[in-house]
């Protein structure tokens, strides 16, 4: 068993836990091996309705958890399936069933199995979009999504590890044939990635070491934002002078302008760097325009930003903040 897995996996002894395991090599492991150092975790599978073959795979997890004396609950995505952004959506659907579970029973820490090789491709994915520090940082060890904290233990093992340990120990997992499409840009670079190695001398262990510098000036660019974010956010609005933006180094700027269209948003993800720039362009003239859920507008040197749909009068919301600021100054 793998002694990074060890060292990291430590801090949730002792805690309710729950682990989404899908029945593919990298969920399967990460299972048994919180089974064989005695964490008890709850076991969360969603069967997205999308194959014939998910129903068998429900029910392997669900044979498997009995076998390992584990609670299991099974989920069915069960909605009407979009015809584009299938892939996302079904990824937003699984992590909002199992959130959703997390909070109605008390647990809060949700494992889910994410390993190196998912951490370099992701990587990559980002640098070809040309991204930043947020994109190329890739998935962080842990993070929190609708509430609840995910963490991602396996982020320091490699595929092949996890391969080795079920083959000698005769676990049996599924393979999902979309891991083998190369119509995936994912894929794409999973059966390419080797070149980097092979024929620049980059190897897999620099590129996360490279991942994890780049955590740390995340991490850095991070500090202080939710501070400054909190003296401008209300409600479900943020309004601002454009000096909170532009009195700032770029970096800071994009940062600032994506974690709050984020949040008022109700997002995951920040919108695409490119669509940041593009945006923090628009807002050096007096403009509307949405982004992210949100619609965005600057006039006479303040920036308003609200849920997409609501109304952008500045004057209105100024008009509150005095009311509000003169009851709490009375009080």
């Amino acid at each position: 068993m793998n002694e990074k897995f060890l060292d990291f996996i430590q801090q949730f002894r002792n805690q309710a836990i729950a682990v989404a395991v899908s029945g593919g090599v990298d969920s399967i492991c990460l299972l048994h091996w919180l089974a064989k150092i005695n964490l008890k975790p709850t076991v969360l599978h969603v069967n997205h309705c999308l194959r014939d073959a998910a129903v068998v795979e429900a029910q392997y997890v669900q044979d498997t958890c009995t076998t390992l004396g584990l609670p299991c609950q099974i989920f069915c995505w069960t909605d009407d399936k979009p015809d584009t952004g299938l892939e996302a959506a079904a990824r937003d659907a699984r992590y909002k069933m199992m959130t959703d579970w997390c909070h109605q029973n008390n647990i809060d820490t949700l494992l889910v199995a994410h390993q190196a090789d998912d951490q370099i491709e992701t990587f990559l994915m980002n640098l070809a979009r040309g991204s930043g520090v947020v994109g190329l940082s890739a998935m962080q060890p842990i993070s929190y999504r609708n509430g609840i904290k995910i963490v991602r233990p396996l982020l320091n093992v490699f595929r092949n590890e996890l391969i080795e340990y079920c083959t000698k120990n005769d676990i049996k997992y599924f393979s999902d044939e979309m891991n083998y499409d190369d119509k995936y840009t994912r894929v794409k670079i999973r059966q390419n990635r080797h070149l980097l190695s092979e024929k620049l001398g980059i190897s897999d262990n620099r590129i996360l070491l490279a991942i994890k510098n780049l955590g740390r000036a995340r991490d850095a660019l991070d500090s202080g934002i939710d501070t400054k974010i909190a003296n401008v956010l209300h409600d479900d609005y943020a309004l601002f002078t454009d000096s909170f933006l532009f009195d700032e180094p770029t970096d800071i700027s994009l940062k600032l302008l994506g974690t709050l269209i984020k949040t008022i948003g109700k997002n995951y993800y920040q919108p695409r760097l490119n669509s940041l720039n593009t945006a923090l362009n628009k807002l050096k003239s007096e403009c509307k325009f949405t982004l992210g859920h949100c619609t965005i507008r600057r006039f006479n040197g303040q920036i308003l930003i609200v849920p997409e749909g609501s109304k952008t009068s500045i004057r209105k919301k100024n008009e509150k903040l005095k009311r509000l600021k003169k009851i709490k100054k009375q009080n």
